[in-house]
């Protein structure tokens, strides 16, 4: 069973690797925010976009035009990083023995599920390809607080108090690394909706971890 795991999750650390890449390409060549600079295999799909008229752009659903590589590479990044916190949260109704964990554990989940599903939604909008399903290898250990096969073996293994500590440990650093990338999208990234996304994931995000650092008597 791990095994089978981890090669299907092969294909996660790639993207999040190459996402974390393509953040600081972007912070680099981005101008304002406005697009003009982006990396290797953006250039035309940006240069495209960035010819529409302007009330086509305002008036586009998706807002094509408003979008750079730091936007792409924010929701490719982030898509398997909140599928592994979903898979995280999802063991605790079982294996959490604190109620205030299983209740964390819930609304991580119901945060970051309907997240998953825009982010996709922007993906496909802009002509990019969405990260597989299933595709959780997290060999790329410290990626983005991405953690690896073998930090999620030890957390399907644990159970009770063990489970708790475990999984508080690991999600605070799991956390510490959404922020950051959400901190590049607004410093980098030029959709509205994506740094609005980004912002709240800093704002939420940085409460749970401060939660879960009193959980553990760190505060």
């Amino acid at each position: 069973m791990n095994s089978k795991r981890s090669l299907v999750r092969r294909s996660a650390a790639a993207v999040v690797a190459s996402a974390a890449a393509a953040f600081v390409l972007a912070a680099c060549g981005s101008n304002g925010g406005d697009g003009s600079s982006h990396p290797a295999g953006h250039g035309a799909h940006e240069g495209a976009t960035a010819s529409a008229a302007p009330s086509a752009q305002a008036s586009a659903p998706a807002a094509k035009g408003q979008h750079n590589a730091a936007d792409v590479a924010f929701a490719t990044g982030m898509i398997p990083h909140h599928r592994q916190a979903v898979e995280m949260a999802d063991l605790a109704s079982t294996r959490a023995e604190n109620a205030e964990v299983k209740k964390l554990a819930a609304e991580i989940k119901k945060a970051q599920d309907p997240e998953i599903k825009t982010l996709s939604g922007w993906l496909t909008s802009w002509g990019e390809q969405v990260p597989a399903e299933g595709a959780m290898d997290h060999s790329a250990h410290g990626t983005a607080g991405m953690m690896s096969a073998q930090e999620m073996d030890r957390l399907e293994n644990a159970s009770g108090k063990a489970f708790d500590t475990a999984f508080m440990e690991l999600m605070i650093k799991h956390h510490e690394g959404a922020v950051a990338m959400a901190k590049t999208e607004q410093t980098a990234g030029s959709f509205p909706a994506a740094r609005t996304m980004a912002e709240a994931i800093i704002t939420s995000q940085s409460a749970e971890i401060a939660q879960m650092n009193k959980l553990l008597g760190r505060s």
